[in-house]
């Protein structure tokens, strides 16, 4: 019966019990965390041979020659920017190959805008504000980029064709409104991917001359199930559509192979492409050509990195198979939560009832349960419903999971049904 529909004799009777159920759980001293996207132990000892090396020449030259030990090549190994074409199914030119770190390379790019801006356009930070479109629920790391440099952030949003393209094409007819910035497959924290008619709108529509999408496309071939979702070609779509100067695309190998270990890159066209390189130029000399060639060799190609990520989806699946499994029969029918069962990614995206995100949050740090606080996935860490809670199961054991997912689903009744008698909203 859905919590709506209950009376007040009914709902006060299943709070005394949820209430008894919760303090079993208080009493367990449990110590379980569902709060970040990190791989498993297992996961990281897929790529554990990256390690290894037997010290010869074939450890530090690359195919042409190089030797990787030494300064140079700025925008990457040829052999890594092939590589990352072909798993990615982008065109090789467009790559520049960066450290370990995608978010560094978002987060150079918004400064390079701010301070040199594109093309004809000023800088960013020579207008008075400026401001970028948000889709929500989002990933937290974007959401702190934009603040900490001063732009506005204008939540809208996500759905899972992608974010509101009616109210996206609104927002971005303002020259004030500079981009948008998302993950288009397997969303942070949604898990939904962007569809080719959104493409098509954002590629499409009327915006600033400087107007820049930003495409986080980490969890570009996290794929888990049979039947993953398809990415369209953002690059090919873009020229279609004459709008070439707007993408901005990254990702990397962290949880290919290392969080924090790994390669990762920009890709883009002119005249980002070479705005990004004589930036760069200043920056740094070369990124770490040595991992590249560790990666490199490791991965080797399109056939073997799929293969590699089987073996993740080998322990990813049965996760999120429990988490759909623990979610409906605790919470179907019940009117008080709704979520999305992605097709890969590493998140789950919990709505609870309006108002009650906060509350569950409280009640699942008091029995011993860490989770990304309430508020994280939208700007400025304001959800204006209240409702939105970030699951990551990707780094507990099934077990912990298992124990974690029943706290989470007393926890999200309890605090329904507090609302509900509170609220005076009982039939």
């Amino acid at each position: 019966m859905r919590f709506s529909d209950m009376q007040t004799g009914e709902l006060s009777a299943l709070l005394a019990e949820l209430s008894d159920q919760y303090a079993a759980y208080r009493k367990m001293g449990l110590k379980l965390d569902l709060s970040r996207g990190k791989p498993s132990t297992e996961q990281l000892d897929i790529s554990s041979s990256l390690l290894v090396s037997d010290g010869g020449k074939d450890t530090y030259l690359a195919e042409n020659g190089f030797d990787c030990r030494n300064y140079g090549v700025g925008d990457g190994l040829p052999e890594m920017r092939r590589f990352f074409a072909e798993v990615y199914g982008i065109p090789e030119e467009t790559v520049i190959v960066g450290g370990n770190s995608s978010l560094n390379l978002i987060y150079d790019a918004f400064e390079r805008l701010m301070l040199l801006g594109t093309g004809d356009s000023k800088p960013w930070c020579k207008y008075d504000k400026i401001k970028f479109i948000c889709p929500v629920p989002g990933y937290d790391r974007h959401f702190g980029i934009l603040e900490m440099l001063g732009i506005e952030m204008l939540p809208v949003e996500m759905g899972p064709e992608g974010p509101d393209m009616d109210e996206v094409e609104r927002l971005a007819a303002d020259p004030l409104v500079k981009g948008i910035i998302c993950v288009p497959k397997y969303s942070n924290p949604t898990g939904y991917t962007v569809s080719e008619a959104t493409v098509r709108r954002l590629f499409s529509m009327k915006a600033a001359p400087d107007f820049r999408i930003f495409f986080d496309n980490a969890y570009g071939i996290h794929d888990f199930t049979d039947e993953p979702d398809v990415l369209p070609d953002l690059f090919g779509i873009a020229k279609e559509c004459g709008a070439e100067d707007r993408i901005l695309y990254f990702t990397s190998t962290s949880k290919i192979t290392f969080p924090g270990g790994g390669v990762s890159l920009v890709a883009s066209l002119d005249p980002n492409l070479s705005e990004i390189k004589r930036a760069m130029s200043m920056e740094t000399i070369g990124f770490d050509k040595l991992n590249q060639l560790r990666q490199l060799r490791y991965l080797k190609n399109a056939e073997h990195t799929a293969a590699v990520m089987k073996r993740h989806a080998a322990f990813l699946k049965p996760k999120f198979d429990l988490c759909s499994e623990k979610l409906h029969s605790g919470l179907d029918g019940l009117g008080i939560a709704d979520w999305y069962d992605p097709n890969g990614g590493y998140f789950i995206s919990l709505n609870v009832t309006d108002g009650c995100a906060g509350r569950v949050w409280a009640l699942m740090k008091e029995a011993g349960v860490t989770m990304t606080p309430a508020g994280a996935t939208y700007p400025y860490h304001h959800d204006p419903r209240d409702r939105n809670l970030r699951l990551a199961p990707t780094y507990s054991t099934l077990d912990d999971l298992s124990k974690t997912l029943d706290v989470l689903v007393c926890c999200v009744k309890l605090a329904a049904c507090e609302h509900y008698l509170a609220s005076g909203n009982a039939s």
